[in-house]
């Protein structure tokens, strides 16, 4: 029993290997590690590897490319069989992006979001403005010159997630990846 113990644990270890290389469709410069999408893999049934996904919202649409990329790399490192399961709770949030994932958004010219002290397990509603709340800052930093003159120019930018500002300083528009 230790050595399928011990063959199931070094199999899971290889997954999160290969699947640390698996970028995000929509921002390929993270993995879907590094944004807190893959957030678990077990190995079911004495056999099959269940790679646990969180989607950045209920209706991300990269969600069907995420679990072919995630299929294609277990298959490319002999790891099958394998199934993907979609969790919806814990609802994903900001706070899972990982801090080298935070300085690859900054430095692609995205504005990383700044993390909202959510609980991992629940979050409560709030109904007021993000800027209101404690701790959430009322004021996006450039990713690009670090100036702190922004302005939102659009609720929505490339993708759902984002939204379009512009720096007062250096003139340049970018994304802000949105807190929740």
């Amino acid at each position: 029993m230790t050595t399928m113990a011990n063959s199931n644990a070094e199999r899971t270890a290889r997954a999160w290997d290969a699947l640390e290389a698996v970028p995000d469709p929509e921002i390929p410069v993270v993995s879907i590690r590094g944004l807190g999408i893959l957030r678990d893999i077990t190995v079911a049934d004495g056999a099959t590897l269940e790679v646990t996904i969180t989607p950045t919202y209920s209706g991300c649409p990269a969600m069907s490319q995420i679990a072919e990329d995630i299929g294609q790399a277990l298959d490319a490192a002999g790891l099958g069989p394998w199934r993907i399961r979609t969790a919806l709770s814990p609802a994903w949030t900001t706070d899972w992006i990982s801090d080298a994932a935070r300085e690859r958004l900054r430095e692609f010219g995205i504005a990383p979001p700044q993390p909202c002290g959510t609980a991992p397990a629940t979050q409560p509603l709030h109904f007021v403005p993000r800027a209101a709340r404690a701790g959430v800052p009322d004021t996006v930093t450039c990713p690009r010159c670090g100036g702190r003159h922004t302005q939102e120019i659009s609720r929505f930018a490339s993708t759902a997630c984002k939204a379009l500002y512009r720096c007062l300083d250096c003139r340049e528009p970018f994304d802000y990846f949105k807190p929740y």
